[in-house]
């Protein structure tokens, strides 16, 4: 039965149908025969075709393949099974194209990642995925379980239709609040006192007179510092981007490209808020005191890199492993340089975040393929004994070799991350135990983590290389100030709402996102007045599609 009231689902149906029995398994393929085959040993070897995401440059050794890698050939030796790919392609839109390809061609491969909800729940109405809820629940490690719970049943929810699990979601952990980069060396030259309580934590006023402070020093004598300045999307809908004026909006209680339930219960999209009026005014006001960047609303992420590397902007917005691909090209010009951060707090002195979305990918397993527990198998294969098990990795040290020499994640056969939603806390605990001496570099649980253990020892013992620079300052300074802020107990979780695709977002939302941007630069540059400007802002935004959406997303909430 066809559940999809749109045009050509009709048609996508029946050549998905005609097609999926050259990829699929036998017509018993439930579940409980499956898992009775499995419990009886009558599985046998099992041919399984997979749809591939690659990368242009793997790091495979001489002679490895993605058919024939360690990863494979663990799997297949440990499960007893044969792994074949339906198709290859570079992750992205060559992925997806390739994954559109196959469906309209009807060689659904038996088990692919879907990037979109959408997809997801298009296959599921068209009856073309294998309900994973009796496998999952049977054969899912403890472990496992655990990483998905603790989501707070966010994860497996978002796989959840009509009471079955239809999906393993790829997790998305919570990355913490953007925070604020400040030029420490520069602050410590100057006599400047950040942080005067010891507490981790600005206001908006102390972030404003540390960049008046820059502007006015020059410490590089380039004549033209700027105090701070933002990318010209100006807002995401992430609060860790960099280059964004999120962090200011959260201090203020707006939510900008979010929606969420307001304080009365009502469906909210925050950048119409009153709360994002105030936000823009105030932006609007260190606009016009030279405060932020005359060029805001035109500058590149290019053009912004350059700024900061040129030592003409020494406040920089953005996550916790900033350092690790944008500060370290300060670095690479200027040993001398350090940078701490901080996070802006609201009035309340609390530091308001989003949550993440719990989950981003989705593995399906073809309706057609008759032993759907093996792809939890191979979830507990990759994502829990190779991480818990050095027996495993013993006896399968090329798999170890693997993951130090850091062969791209895509040589799994699932180039997904499985991952609780406390791991970077969890795996920092261990490194900053290994790097204090209460430790040992053995004791941390993961190959990545080991090889930061490494770079900041090397760091340390006088080895200037710039990878223990920047991982002295994404995990010792970054990660270090999250866990700082759970342990005082000072987020102010929100928790948005996800919609998928509705009908009007896929006509009007672009044409509204360009309205958004547009409009907010020219408040902030005071091309519009404050007060009408953004009034007309939220009145077209309203009108030309806006409440549409919100009711369509209503909808959604309902059913």
């Amino acid at each position: 039965m066809i559940n999809r009231k749109k045009a050509g689902a009709l048609l996508l149906v029946l050549s998905l149908t005609a097609g999926l029995t050259a990829c699929g398994g036998s017509e018993k393929g439930t579940a409980d025969q499956s898992t009775e085959n499995a419990e009886n040993g009558e599985r046998g070897t099992v041919e399984i075709s997979i749809g591939r995401q690659t990368t242009a440059n793997p790091k495979f050794p001489e002679g490895d393949s993605y058919e024939d890698n360690a990863y494979i050939r663990m799997v297949e030796e440990e499960l007893d099974v044969d792994i074949s790919d339906a198709f290859e392609a570079d992750s992205g839109d060559d992925y997806n194209r390739q994954v559109s390809l196959a469906l309209s061609a009807g060689s659904l491969p038996d088990m692919m990642k879907v990037a979109t909800k959408d997809e997801l729940t298009e296959l599921y109405e068209n009856e073309l995925i294998a309900d994973l809820t009796d496998v999952y629940n049977n054969y899912a490690s403890d472990y496992i379980k655990s990483i998905y719970d603790s989501f707070g049943g966010r994860a497996l929810e978002d796989v959840t239709y009509d009471g079955k699990i239809m999906a393993l979601p790829a997790t998305s952990s919570d990355a913490g609040p953007g925070m604020f980069w400040v030029r420490s060396d520069w602050a410590e030259e100057m006599g400047l006192k950040v942080d005067e309580d010891g507490d981790r934590c600005v206001t908006l006023d102390e972030v404003k007179n540390i960049a008046q402070a820059f502007i006015d020093a020059d410490l590089e004598n380039t004549g033209n510092v700027v105090g701070m300045t933002f990318d010209s999307r100006m807002t995401t809908n992430t609060s860790d981007t960099p280059f964004m004026m999120n962090a200011i909006m959260y201090a203020m209680g707006a939510y900008p490209r979010h929606w969420y339930q307001n304080e009365e219960n009502e469906l909210t999209y925050g950048s119409v808020t009153d709360e994002m009026k105030e936000a823009v005014a105030l932006i609007r006001d260190w606009y016009e005191e030279g405060i932020v960047d005359p060029q805001v609303g035109t500058r590149t992420w290019d053009d912004i890199t350059a700024l900061v590397t040129k030592g003409q902007c020494g406040i920089i917005f953005g996550s916790w492993h900033t350092p690790d691909w944008l500060l370290n090209n300060v670095y690479a010009l200027d040993n001398e340089a350090e940078f701490e951060p901080y996070v802006l707090v609201d009035e309340n002195g609390k530091v308001n975040c989003t949550h993440y979305k719990a989950t981003g990918e989705y593995l399906v397993v073809s309706a057609e393929f008759e032993y759907p527990e093996i792809a939890i198998e191979i979830l507990n294969l990759i994502y829990d004994d190779m991480v818990n098990s050095d027996e495993l990795l013993e006896k399968y040290p090329e798999v170890n070799t693997y993951l130090n020499t850091g062969v791209d994640g895509t040589a799994r056969p699932f180039n997904m991350e499985v991952k609780s939603n406390t791991y970077l806390l969890d795996e920092y605990a261990q490194l900053k135990a290994a790097l204090e001496g209460t430790g040992k570099k053995e004791d941390i649980s993961t190959a990545e983590e080991r090889s930061n253990y490494d770079a900041i020892m090397a760091y340390r013992e006088g080895n200037e290389d710039v990878t223990g620079w920047c991982k002295i300052h994404s995990r010792c300074k970054g990660v270090d100030l999250l866990t700082y802020l759970v342990d005082k107990d000072l987020y102010n979780w929100i928790s948005p709402i996800y919609p998928e695709t509705t009908t009007t977002m896929e006509t009007n939302w672009s044409n509204l996102q360009t309205l958004e941007v547009e409009s907010l630069i020219k408040i902030i540059t005071g091309a519009s007045d404050v007060d009408t400007g953004f009034e007309e802002f939220r009145t077209a935004w309203y009108d030309q599609g806006g409440e549409m959406i919100l009711k369509e997303i209503e909808e959604q909430i309902a059913e």
